[in-house]
C-alpha cells in the first residue's frame, strides 16, 4: 500500500513537472518570437514613416495644380495605402503579417510615382519592383549585376542613384538592420526578414532567387534556436524529476 501510494506521488510530480516545463518552455517560445518580431516591425514603422514624408513633398509638389481625375485617383490610392499601412501595422503579433504590410506600401509608392508622372506630363511609370537595396528608395529603374558576400551574381533592381553605384564600382546604399549587436543589410537579417522583402518583391516572379540560398536563410541560427528550445525543456524535466527525488529516501 505505501509502494502504491509513493508511486501515486511521484506520477502526480511527474505530471506537475511537465506541466510546469511545458508553459516555461512556451513563455521562453514566446519571448523568444518577440525578440525577433520587435525589430522587424521597426522596420516597417520607418518604412511607413518614409512613406508619409514621401506623401508631405507630394502635397508641395501638387500645391498649385488642379487635379484631374487619374492624379486625383493616384492621389488618393497613395493616401489611402498610407492609412492602410499604419493601421496594418498597428495590429502585427505575428512575422507573417509583416507582408501584408510591405505589400500596401509597395503599392502607395508606386500610386506616387503615377502621380509625379501625370503632373510632369509623362507617361506612367511601368510597374517594376522597389530598390532591391533599400525599398525606400522607390521603384527600380534598372537591373544591375551584384554579387552578395559569399554568393554567386545575379541581377537586382536599383534605384536610379544605386545603379549608378554599382556600375561605378562603389556599394549601394544598402538597407541596414540590426542582429544582436551587429548592423547587417536587411536581406542577411535572418528568416525574420522573409515576410518584409516578400510583401515588397512576392509579386515580381524573377525575384523568387532572393528567397533561396543564403540571402534571409537565417537557416543555422533558427536549427540553433530549435536545438536551444530542446535543450532547456530537456534540462528543466530532468531538474524537476531530480528535486523530486530527492525527497525519497530509497
Amino acid at each position: 500500500m505505501d509502494m502504491l501510494l509513493g508511486l501515486l506521488v511521484i506520477l502526480g510530480v511527474i505530471a506537475a513537472v511537465v506541466t510546469v516545463t511545458g508553459r516555461t518552455r512556451r513563455a521562453k517560445a514566446l519571448e523568444r518570437k518577440e525578440a525577433e518580431l520587435e525589430p522587424v516591425r521597426k522596420l516597417v514603422f520607418e518604412d511607413i514613416t518614409a512613406l508619409g514624408e514621401e506623401l508631405q513633398e507630394l502635397d508641395l509638389e501638387l500645391a498649385g495644380h488642379e487635379l484631374d481625375a487619374g492624379m486625383n485617383a493616384d492621389y488618393q490610392r497613395a493616401l489611402d495605402s498610407y492609412e492602410a499601412a499604419k493601421t496594418a501595422g498597428d495590429r502585427i503579433t505575428e512575422p507573417e503579417q509583416v507582408k501584408h504590410v510591405t505589400e500596401i506600401l509597395e503599392d502607395g509608392r508606386y500610386a506616387i510615382a503615377c502621380v509625379t508622372a501625370r503632373v510632369a506630363g509623362e507617361p506612367l511609370p511601368t510597374r517594376r519592383p522597389p530598390c532591391f537595396f533599400d525599398p525606400r528608395h522607390g521603384l527600380s529603374v534598372a537591373d544591375v549585376p551584384w554579387t552578395p558576400p559569399g554568393g554567386a551574381q545575379r541581377d537586382v533592381p536599383a534605384c536610379a542613384l544605386d545603379a549608378e553605384r554599382v556600375r561605378a564600382g562603389a556599394e549601394p546604399d544598402v538597407r541596414q538592420v540590426m542582429v544582436g549587436s551587429r548592423r547587417v543589410p536587411y536581406y542577411e537579417g535572418g528568416r525574420a526578414y522573409q515576410p518584409y522583402a516578400m510583401g515588397y518583391f512576392g509579386a515580381f516572379g524573377p525575384m523568387e532567387w532572393m528567397f533561396m540560398g543564403m540571402l534571409f536563410s537565417g537557416g543555422f541560427e533558427a536549427l540553433g534556436g530549435l536545438a536551444e528550445g530542446i535543450g532547456d525543456g530537456i534540462g528543466e524535466i530532468g531538474g524537476g524529476i531530480g528535486d523530486m527525488f530527492d525527497g525519497f529516501d530509497f
